[in-house]
């Protein structure tokens, strides 16, 4: 809220240059930011009473747009990258596999590992599972499994994660 908008009878204000100024009602703050060509800005609205600071609303907007862009420049994304099988997969094709998981991993991305049944392979989870099972034995040394295998439609679905030192 800023200028006209607030609307409570007292305010802790505090100045332009960061120093308190007291108690008083809004009006007087109103005209105290007037004289000094600056806004009324409620900073902490929740405080009883509620805190205002008498400032440049235009330069505050701004410096907070920039405060949230550089946090969002320095979070990183998780990318989910996902490796399918059939349950008749050979134990070289499955090696293969591994291979590209531990690429993906290393670049610490989540992979997403799944087991996709056609027809009457469906009566043979048990199959899949047990691919699964091994394919995260076999990256033990470098994953984790952030989620155990379990269906969801016609696939089955496992998620593996970086292991954490």
């Amino acid at each position: 809220m800023i200028n006209e908008q607030i609307r409570d009878r007292e305010i802790r204000l505090i100045g332009q240059d960061g120093e308190q100024l007291g108690i008083m009602s809004a009006r007087d703050a109103m005209k105290l930011a007037h004289e000094a060509n600056l806004d009324l800005v409620k900073i902490a609205p929740t405080a009883k009473p509620p805190v205002c600071k008498i400032i440049d609303y235009g330069k505050f907007r701004y410096e907070q747009a920039r405060k949230e862009k550089e946090a969002r420049k320095k979070q990183k994304m998780i990318e989910i990258k996902e490796i399918r099988f059939s349950p008749n997969i050979d134990t070289n094709d499955l090696n293969t596999k591994v291979t590209q998981a531990t690429k993906f991993l290393s670049a610490g991305n989540k992979v997403k590992v799944s087991v996709r049944f056609r027809g009457r392979e469906l009566t043979h989870t048990a199959v899949g599972k047990k691919i699964l099972e091994d394919f995260a034995q076999k990256l033990s040394e470098i994953a984790v499994v952030d989620k155990p295998a379990k269906m969801e439609g016609r696939s089955m679905v496992m998620f593996l994660a970086q292991k954490r030192n």
